[in-house]
């Protein structure tokens, strides 16, 4: 969600506006580590607030169905992984956004 907002140009603030959820919600589900949790009905919500600012979230192993460029962790060897010191975080292949 942080990636989609740096996208955007947006702050919580008005992410939240825009999905019609509270800022503490945003917060907390950007605080969230690997999954977004939510109630699924504000998590819908702020999905499609970022769809039609034109943000298309991809899912993990997902294609993106349109062009232009995106950004993700690429999957690691394990071999590479424990010679990297980088962080978990880069070895986790979590997906960020495109527009």
């Amino acid at each position: 969600m942080r990636a989609a907002r740096a996208l955007l140009g947006i702050d919580q603030q008005t992410l939240a506006d825009r999905a019609g959820v509270s800022l503490p919600t945003i917060q907390r589900m950007e605080a969230s580590q690997g999954t977004v949790r939510g109630v699924i009905d504000t998590l819908i919500k702020v999905v499609e607030a970022l769809d039609a600012a034109g943000i298309e979230l991809i899912g993990d192993n997902a294609r993106s169905e349109g062009g232009g460029r995106g950004v993700r962790f690429r999957e690691r060897a394990p071999a590479a992984a424990d010679r990297n010191t980088g962080s978990p975080r880069a070895r986790q292949g979590r997906t960020l956004v495109r527009s």
